[in-house]
This record gives C-alpha cells, sequence and structure tokens, in this order.
C-alpha cells in the first residue's frame, strides 16, 4: 500500500471509531518510519504539528518495550494503559519498521476504555489492522 492510500484508511479508520465512540478516540495520529534506525515520521495529523517529532522520544515512553522488544507481525497492534497526555497510547504495525501512533492529548487510554461505546470503537481499528496484513505499506 502508498503512503497516500495508508492516510486515506488510517482518516476513514479515525472517523468510523469517533462515531461508535461518540467522541474524538485518538486526535493524533501519525505513521513513523524506523527503516534509518531512528523514528522519522512519514505522516501527521493532530493538534501539535512541531511538538509531536520534538517530544517524540518522551511521548514514546510508554510504548517503548513493545516497540522495541515485541516483534510486531504486519497489522499486529499495542495500546499502553497507563500513558498519559501527549505519551502515546497506541501502536499499529503497518510494513516493515513502519507503525501506526496513535494518541489522545485529551485523555488517557485507560479513561478511554472505561466507556461501553469503546468495545465498538475497537472494530473499526481491528479491521484497519487487517487492511495493512493484507496490504502492508511500501516505502
Amino acid at each position: 500500500m502508498k503512503l497516500e492510500a495508508a492516510t486515506r484508511a488510517i482518516k476513514d479508520c479515525s472517523e468510523r471509531m469517533n462515531a461508535v465512540y461518540g467522541n474524538v478516540v485518538f486526535d493524533e495520529w501519525a505513521i513513523v518510519s524506523f527503516t534509518s534506525g531512528k523514528g522519522t515520521v512519514t505522516s501527521y495529523v493532530g493538534p501539535r504539528k512541531e511538538g509531536f517529532s520534538k517530544n517524540f522520544v518522551n511521548d514514546l515512553n510508554a510504548l517503548r518495550t513493545e516497540l522495541l522488544n515485541t516483534k510486531h507481525e504486519i497489522g499486529d497492534f499495542d495500546f499502553a494503559r497507563h500513558g498519559t497526555g501527549t505519551h502515546f497510547d497506541a501502536l499499529m504495525a503497518l510494513g516493515n519498521e513502519i507503525y501506526l501512533i496513535c494518541n489522545s492529548t485529551t485523555d488517557s487510554i485507560q479513561n478511554i476504555t472505561k466507556n461501553s461505546r469503546w468495545l465498538g470503537a475497537q472494530v473499526p481499528f481491528a479491521e484497519l489492522s487487517e487492511k495493512f496484513r493484507a496490504d502492508p505499506v511500501a516505502e
């Protein structure tokens, strides 16, 4: 899958999740490539365009172990149960060393998951993971 198609799929997923949840789930989405040995943001949607890259290393703390110590097959995802503020809430493997980073800058994933509508909002997210399993992002 090309980056433009991936961005459209993520936007569609976000809109569907928000509709089911009844509020914005993740207000920050970024595609990040680690193929160069460090995180390079290739696409970003959210409220802190400059701050995202600047604070990336610190904001990744809640997901660092999952990202660095877990072999993610394309489509696999993880959530950071204790991320707060700008610390990233979720990641999904989109391709070889290419990840989607998801975040709510206004709420924690712990609070988001307390809402009973979270169960339904996960369906578009899981469907997105299957799209990338079938057609990974290639640089």
